[in-house]
């Protein structure tokens, strides 16, 4: 095998050379997205119904993996809020949180989602992702902020069944035990209002670390624990256990099919929202379907490890560029600080209360709300906001089934596509004064020549816009009975399919039987080989044919 060859398979082995310089910014960067990491890792972990430990585990292995096997040098790959949620979501109706058919469902649909994103990237089908339009993505991602945030508040104020008790039990409760509440609502805003203040003021410094140390080291202080609320607990010390998943039926094996390919499509949307961003500011390239072999692999490797997918974070990945990090050596420094935490520090998260986690999830994705984009898409295309309006009520009602609202998106994008497609544009044209044929309505242009109808049309010769052709420049002939020739500009005509041809074939034989001839200027090449191989270019023959709209003006004048 030659050395192309192993770069080809091994793409980590095109890496850049370090130095002494790029090492050491690497490792900054790389232990502080490490050290704000550790407490999201298992934040997120508990967003996804998991075992704290599993957190660390996806932030480990496959963080590895999916740098290794990436393009983007800087993406940091890992729990994600996003992709957390959509776990949650898909297994909320198959098992309960946290438990041991849980964590093996979890598993399965890592290793899926992997093997859908590892299969679109080797056949370079990367494009697929495309699938999933603005519009759903803005109606998903301000849907799934409001539910993650929503699903967070019982964690922060200390009730944890606020929405699915009843109120009046919910109330007494809270009446003849305040200090749970009090001293979890404490912990929990009081966290939210810190990292705001940190942020704001000091927009460099880790927050996420900072309230994290002191969470834990203010609920050890003042016995936390004791008073009823709820904290992180024991997490378990060590490797990740690398084994295959239990077996699970068929049936739950069919319900995650589903829910993986939505998922693989939406987390690899949110990566590559990542990616473009880095290699915008660090004016490199990035390829498509290379990140998504990486992330494919490192949800399967997520996984195999015990754990949940994952996906590229957008908040570390922005971390990782603005702490100076210059390769992907940063990451695999930012590994063995989860490494190290996994086998030593694992203890000192144990005070951690469940209140300050909610507000390390809160605050992230607060930054995901953008219901401006509702409003520029209205300006837009009401099209699109209406696809967006969808998502985000299908999203809400189907919760926690949220692949159903990505699923309604993508629906009625393809029918919003196809409808408008099916809906070409064509109308006469005449010519301008710059010499240019331009639409006779605008522009109030008489015809091109008496007894002469020239007719554009702005889209592709197909089975959706054929019909429609054919009907305007029959309806036209009709009304118009001094119509002796029709010019039919397909300048604008990038494609043609079979039905494109026999459309201009029918066009063609109905014309001759109301005494109009038929002439063509402006072939594209494309569009011509097809007409050609079809035999229409010959039936129609040579003369009827003009290679530039301006020779058909001159002869559509003579004519007339």
């Amino acid at each position: 095998m030659s050395a192309f060859d192993i770069k080809r398979f091994f793409p980590f082995l095109n890496w850049p050379r370090p130095t002494m310089a790029s090492l050491k910014s690497d490792a900054w960067a790389g232990i502080s997205v490490g050290l704000v990491l550790i407490p999201q890792a298992v934040a997120y972990a508990t967003l996804a119904g998991m075992p704290a430990a599993t957190g660390l585990y996806a932030a480990l292995l496959p963080s590895v993996i999916g740098i290794l096997w990436g393009s983007s040098a800087l993406l940091a790959v890992g729990p994600a809020a996003l992709t957390s949620l959509l776990v949650f979501g898909s297994l909320s109706p198959m098992a309960a949180p946290a438990s041991m058919q849980w964590v093996t469902l979890a598993i399965w649909l890592s290793i899926y989602t992997g093997v859908i994103q590892f299969m679109l990237g080797a056949f370079r089908l990367g494009r697929l992702s495309n699938l999933v339009s603005q519009p759903v993505i803005i109606g998903f991602i301000n849907a799934a902020a409001i539910i993650i945030m929503m699903s967070q508040l019982p964690a922060l104020i200390g009730v944890p069944d606020l929405f699915v008790a009843d109120i009046g039990k919910v109330i007494q409760r809270v009446i003849d035990a305040p200090s749970i509440m009090l001293m979890t609502s404490a912990f929990g805003f009081g966290t939210l209002i810190l990292l705001v203040v940190i942020k704001r003021l000091f927009p460099r410094f880790p927050g996420i670390l900072l309230v994290t140390i002191l969470g834990t080291f203010l609920s050890w202080l003042v016995g936390y624990a004791a008073t009823g609320a709820a904290i992180v607990g024991d997490i378990d010390k060590g490797l990740p256990p690398l084994a295959l998943p239990a077996a699970i039926p068929f049936e739950h094996h069919r319900e995650l099919w589903s829910a993986a390919l939505v998922l693989a499509l939406i987390s690899f949307t949110e990566a590559m929202s990542s990616c473009r961003v880095l290699a915008r500011k660090r004016r490199e390239r990035w390829d498509e379907n290379q990140e998504l072999i990486g992330q494919g692999l490192a949800k399967a490797a997520s996984g195999l490890s015990g754990a949940f997918p994952v996906s590229g974070s957008f908040s570390r990945s922005a971390l990782n560029l603005y702490a100076g990090a210059t390769s992907a050596w940063s990451t695999l420094f930012s590994a063995l600080c989860v490494l190290f935490s996994l086998i030593f520090l694992a203890d000192l998260l144990y005070y951690l209360p469940r209140s300050v986690l909610a507000a390390l999830i809160i605050i992230p994705v607060f930054g995901l709300f953008d219901f401006s984009a509702f409003k520029r898409l209205f300006a837009i295309s009401r099209d699109d906001a209406a696809i967006a309006i969808v998502t985000f009520v299908v999203t809400i009602v189907a919760m926690p089934r949220l692949h159903w609202g990505v699923v309604a998106g993508i629906t009625l994008t393809m029918v919003s596509y196809l409808y408008r497609h099916m809906q070409p544009r064509i109308i006469e044209v005449s010519e301008h004064g710059d010499g240019t044929l331009r639409d006779s309505q605008r522009f109030d242009l008489p015809r091109l020549a008496p007894g002469v109808l020239a007719v554009r049309i702005d889209a592709a010769l197909n089975f959706l816009t054929g019909s429609a052709l054919e009907r305007f420049i029959v309806t036209q002939c009709g009304s118009d009975h001094d119509i002796r020739h029709v010019l039919l500009c397909v300048g604008a005509v990038n494609d043609i399919d079979a039905t494109g041809v026999e459309t201009l074939e029918s066009l063609q034989i109905t014309l001759q039987g109301l005494g109009i001839e038929l002439y063509a200027s402006n072939i594209k090449k494309q569009v011509w080989d097809v007409l050609d191989h079809a035999g229409w270019i010959k039936a129609l023959g040579d003369d009827h044919i003009f290679m530039t709209d301006h020779e058909a003006i001159l002869a559509m004048r003579k004519l007339a």
